[in-house]
């Protein structure tokens, strides 16, 4: 999917877009959907990359083995407050920033969006749609790395789980990129 995808057709906001604001693009889908590659991409192009994933891992270490598996909501809530707080000030700097989160629900999105437009910024919603079956195909690969971005193994349960809790996104403004 993102090997083939375009990104400067998805961002190519020169004609519609403010020129005093700063974009701030906010990735959008399920684990394995390919959210962090996409990010990656973006910011070889000059993006500030804000992820969840990896600021947890920066100020906890390693799930089950830096901190007990109990506290990684605790720990995933302050990586949030960190990330508003870098996304403000990248705001306030003109800087073009891509958010590589699961936004797995509409109040998230809408909680963003909001801190976005306070700070002066404009938004694009990406939401990488890509079928349970390829998802468990790329997450059987992953599940062989231990990193920030891959900091725990998801299992059928808790892929089942993220699949039944995830809010698509559905006329909130998002950009649908499809892997069938």
């Amino acid at each position: 999917m993102t090997d083939t995808l375009n990104i400067d057709e998805w961002l190519d906001w020169e004609g519609d877009r403010d020129r005093d604001s700063t974009l701030v693009v906010l990735m959008c889908g399920i684990a394995g959907s390919g959210k962090t590659t996409f990010s990656k991409r973006l910011e070889e192009q000059g993006f500030a990359r804000l992820s969840i994933d990896e600021e947890v891992w920066n100020m906890h270490g390693r799930y089950g083995i830096d901190y007990p598996v109990e506290k990684y909501r605790e720990y995933l809530d302050e990586a949030h407050a960190s990330l508003r707080t870098k996304l403000a000030s990248f705001i306030q700097d003109k800087k073009r920033v891509v958010v590589d989160s699961s936004f797995w629900s509409r109040s998230a999105r809408d909680d963003y969006k909001r801190l976005i437009e306070h700070w002066g910024g404009e938004w694009k919603l990406i939401y990488l749609k890509v079928h349970p079956d390829e998802l468990r195909k790329r997450l059987k690969v992953r599940s062989h790395r231990f990193d920030a971005n891959a900091a725990f193994p998801i299992t059928e349960e808790t892929l089942n789980n993220f699949l039944n809790s995830f809010e698509e996104p559905q006329g909130e403004g998002e950009i649908v990129v499809e892997h069938e």
